[in-house]
């Protein structure tokens, strides 16, 4: 049938077709072809190059608190300043702890411990003759009675010029009473309290200066406007460069830190101390705070003294 020698005829090509092909050459794998549009070309990967990354900042704060500061509270700061150079005035901060230097301001804590430090030590040598005392009046000047005139015992009474007195001061008379120990340790918080709450409060690194001449340092007090008279406390030892510079000047004085009053604080218009000395003080003065134990003489040791 015509149908069926056509339908072999095209098998046999094919099939002659097919063994040719796979015999002459390879097929390429099919290409896959997505049917999205092509979009733009993409951008070459930035090259990495090893960045210099600056070391950080450093903190300007240059001294922290010693003792920890309580939760609902934060330190009060304070420039440090140096003596070594006259424009040297703002070198870091210091943090300065609340209870010590941000107190209630109490004038009347003030008054309290500034009278009781002018009078605790204070010892009267006011002393006056009394009528037996006094030389002379052994007898009476005249009789009792008939004679019209007053009745004296003894010319020497207090009513008679050159007679003894009465209820005159009988010295050596001592004021001496004691203020408690808290009274006393709020004092000088208020009066740190107030010198910074006034700027007269400064902070220095040390006290080291370049040169020994007193001319020096009273050129650097009036640069800084530190006013007419400057206390300078430090619980180190004093340096020498200072020490010569201050020992002929009459308003500038230095004072260690266990010597420090309040007194001297009002005294002075202002008040110097170093960071070594802002440590020292909150910890001596914040001790008195926290000690479970009443205070005793002081022949005897203290088991919690810092």
């Amino acid at each position: 049938m015509p149908g069926n020698g056509t339908g072999k005829g095209q098998q046999c090509q094919e099939g002659a077709l097919g063994s040719g092909t796979g015999k002459g050459r390879r097929e390429a794998a099919p290409v896959p072809v997505s049917s999205a549009p092509a979009g733009p070309p993409a951008a070459p990967e930035p090259r990495r190059e090893k960045l210099l990354l600056s070391p950080p900042p450093r903190s300007p704060v240059l001294r922290a608190c010693s003792v920890p500061v309580p939760s609902h509270r934060s330190p009060v700061q304070a420039w440090v300043e140096s003596l070594r150079h006259h424009d040297d005035e703002r070198r870091g901060l210091t943090d300065l702890h609340p209870d010590v230097f941000a107190v209630r301001p109490r004038l009347d804590i003030l008054h309290t411990v500034a009278m009781w430090q002018k009078n605790f030590k204070r010892i009267s040598y006011a002393k006056v003759k009394t009528r037996a005392e006094v030389r002379g009046g052994g007898r009476k000047p005249w009789r009792q009675k008939g004679s019209g005139r007053a009745r004296h015992g003894s010319i020497r009474s207090p009513l008679w010029r050159g007679g003894g007195i009465a209820h005159g001061p009988r010295g050596p008379t001592s004021y001496y009473y004691m203020l408690p120990m808290k009274v006393r340790v709020l004092g000088l918080k208020v009066a740190l309290t107030v010198k910074l709450m006034q700027d007269d409060l400064h902070i220095v690194d040390s006290l080291e200066m370049p040169t020994a001449d007193p001319q020096y340092l009273l050129d650097l007090a009036r640069y800084r406007r530190w006013g007419r008279s400057v206390l300078i406390v430090d619980v180190n030892e004093m340096p020498e460069n200072i020490g010569t510079a201050a020992a002929g000047l009459k308003t500038i004085n230095l004072i260690p830190a266990l010597g420090l009053n309040v007194h001297s604080m009002l005294k002075h218009e202002t008040l110097v101390l170093t960071l070594d000395t802002v440590t020292f003080l909150e910890k001596k003065l914040l001790w008195h705070d926290t000690r479970y134990s009443a205070l005793y003489p002081f022949s005897m040791p203290y088991s919690d003294f810092p």
